[in-house]
């Protein structure tokens, strides 16, 4: 299985990562659990060795999972992500909270679900206006060095954010959002992270699964998606339009339109790992099945320019004919 470089941190990494954010019923509903094991363990078997999970998917379930999941398999061959930002009440409700006893108590609870002794990479799940950016890199700086974790990072912060961090940490990996259609980062957190050598593992590369290829504009949904402007009325039709019209070119590749997308997505030279949401063993294995492709040029801009919708151009199928 193809490896890569997540940036300065050294970690040797599959391109495809195991995502668990589906383990979160609040957002995706429930999940069997025992099919999220399979397909976890199925990808191991494919080759994917990177898994990212947060200890606010599910309120640790996710974690639990994913730690069950992996109890009998080789623990120097994985590569283990998860994040830190949540205060929880026993309530159920919560809020920020990176002070360094709070991260510390996280983190000892995340290394329990998980049933490991050392989290490869820590993430601050968004930014904490709140605490000194000093005292959360000198906490986890002390992890490190207390061999709790290897390796920190971010999520969900800008290109002004993540400058501010690494003035005071080794912050090395970084963990957006991003998809063909959802680009913003292209204009200053993607060439920051390139010029510095920072690993990108980007999430939400299939744009909530509407870039997938399986949905018609017909379907309505019954978890979180139910009202999200993408995938509501005309705009969803339209999406799922212009996602059709990549048959050809994924056809030429012999890929899947999901295939092809993740393909095009890690084309991106700051883009190191997409992460996929994986619910069974069938979907981690189309997703690793786009694993070492590479697209043309030509195609790459094809497969844009047909999933330019809301973004001020007109859509054209893969070969420009205009609609």
């Amino acid at each position: 299985m193809e490896r890569v470089t997540l940036g300065r941190s050294g970690l040797s990494v599959s391109p495809i990562a195991f995502g668990t954010w589906q383990l979160s019923s609040r957002f995706w509903g429930e999940q069997p659990k025992g099919d999220a094991i399979a397909a976890m363990q199925q990808a191991f078997e494919l080759g994917v060795n990177f898994f990212d999970t947060a200890d606010a998917y599910g309120d640790g379930y996710a974690e639990t999972v994913l730690g069950e999941a992996i109890r009998d398999l080789p623990r120097d061959q994985l590569v283990i992500v998860t994040k830190f930002f949540n205060h929880f009440n026993p309530d159920g409700t919560r809020y920020p909270d990176l002070s360094p006893g709070y991260l510390a108590e996280r983190c000892e609870a995340s290394l329990k679900r998980l049933g490991i002794e050392t989290i490869d990479v820590c993430l601050l799940h968004f930014y904490d206006q709140l605490t000194p950016l000093a005292e959360v890199a000198g906490t986890l700086e002390k992890l490190r060095d207390q061999g709790k974790i290897r390796s920190f990072g971010v999520s969900n912060h800008n290109a002004e954010q993540l400058r501010a961090q690494r003035h005071f940490g080794a912050y090395d990996i970084v963990q957006p959002e991003y998809s063909l259609v959802n680009t913003g980062i292209e204009k200053d957190l993607l060439p920051y992270c390139q010029a510095e050598d920072i690993g990108v593992m980007v999430y939400s590369p299939l744009h909530k699964g509407l870039l997938t290829g399986k949905y018609t504009g017909d379907e309505t949904f019954n978890d979180f998606r139910a009202n999200h402007p993408d995938f509501l009325g005309d705009r969803y039709r339209q999406f799922c339009q212009a996602v059709q019209e990549l048959q050809p070119i994924a056809e030429e590749y012999r890929l899947s339109i999901y295939q092809l997308v993740l393909a095009t997505t890690l084309l991106h030279p700051a883009v190191h790992v997409a992460i996929c949401g994986i619910k069974t063993p069938a979907q981690i294995a189309e997703a690793a099945g786009a694993i070492g492709t590479t697209i043309s040029r030509e195609d790459y801009f094809a497969v844009r320019t047909a999933l330019a919708i809301g973004q001020g151009v007109k859509v054209v199928d893969a070969r420009g004919t205009r609609k």
